[in-house]
């Protein structure tokens, strides 16, 4: 009996170290969006270029998001973050990784954000520049 639950846990530990090494794979094969700007460099401190933003469950995806504009942009997406599995944050070409989502990003002069994730439950996610939500600066991320 001893025998046979030491094979159960070597097969169970080969599924996952197989799966373990397919999510690696997963990210690897990422799909790189368009960016998500706030801002603009005419002036408009609120336009927004690519607000509504369109994903499929299982996939991997990288998203820049990239202030242009001047004013302080502290972007909340809480609800979607939950619900992805977070590969990286990168900030001027420095890694972040961790084990739990951001509260927000924040961004204090222009610059930009890549997040490396896998989208994991499907539904529709609001995300807004906190404060700037009557002048526009929301949008949507659709997991399918």
């Amino acid at each position: 009996m001893m025998r046979g639950l030491s094979r159960a846990a070597a097969a169970l530990a080969g599924i996952l170290a197989v799966g373990s090494a397919s999510a690696l794979d997963l990210t690897r094969k990422r799909e790189t969006l368009p960016d998500l700007v706030l801002g603009n460099d005419a002036g408009n401190d609120f336009a927004v270029e690519n607000r509504d933003i369109e994903l499929e469950s299982g996939r991997a995806y990288r998203l820049r998001i990239v202030a242009r504009g001047r004013q302080e942009y502290k972007f909340y997406a809480s609800e979607f973050f939950r619900y992805v599995w977070w590969n990286q944050i990168v900030i001027e070409h420095k890694e972040i990784h961790g084990g739990g989502p951001p509260d927000h990003l924040e961004f204090d002069e222009p610059g930009e954000i890549a997040i490396e994730f896998v989208a994991i439950r499907p539904g529709a996610y609001t995300w807004a520049a906190r404060g700037l939500e009557a002048k526009g600066m929301t949008g949507t991320i659709t997991v399918r």
